[in-house]
């Protein structure tokens, strides 16, 4: 439906970036209908563990079709790329990851992944804003705020995977 929608939007006029916001577990038969459609890709990458991706996120295999779809996006956009005139994005892939108490994201594992696979100039939203709530509160390990020492060794594994565009 969102395929058949852009055709009279383009029609009419429409000139602005397509930005797909999504959870990253998307499958690649869907990414590729995409291709060519979409602008900016911008993927959360949440855990790599496959533990903690079947307890926190009822999908064990988050990580592997996490890292399936993050290189598609790759192939499909590259790297973020911004207007210089206008600062506004015009292609790639923002990946915003959030970093989780008790270094349980893995954002070490995760910021090697996409320097190593991805690329070193993908531009990350590294975000500190987790909260505990609802069935998080009932979870020791994750019904706590991170710390502001936590983020920032959040931030340091980042740079040390070699990654350079960060925004937090």
């Amino acid at each position: 439906q969102l395929l058949e929608a852009l055709v009279p939007a383009v029609e009419g006029g429409l000139r602005l970036p397509l930005v797909y916001n999504t959870s990253a577990y998307d499958s690649l038969e869907s990414l590729r209908l995409l291709d060519g459609v979409v602008d900016i890709y911008m993927p959360d990458l949440k855990l790599f563990d496959p533990e903690l991706c079947r307890r926190y996120l009822k999908a064990e295999d988050y990580a592997d079709r996490a890292r399936e779809a993050l290189l598609e996006m790759r192939r499909q956009v590259g790297d973020l790329v911004i207007d210089e005139e206008t600062g506004l994005a015009r292609r790639g892939i923002l990946l915003r990851h959030l970093v989780m108490p008790g270094g349980i994201a893995g954002t070490g594992e995760i910021a090697a992944f996409i320097a190593g696979k991805i690329s070193k100039n993908t531009y990350v939203n590294i975000m500190d804003q987790y909260r505990p709530c609802g069935q998080a509160m009932q979870d020791d390990s994750i019904n706590k705020r991170l710390t502001a020492r936590e983020y920032r060794e959040a931030v340091e594994s980042t740079r040390t995977a070699g990654l350079h565009r960060l925004d937090s």
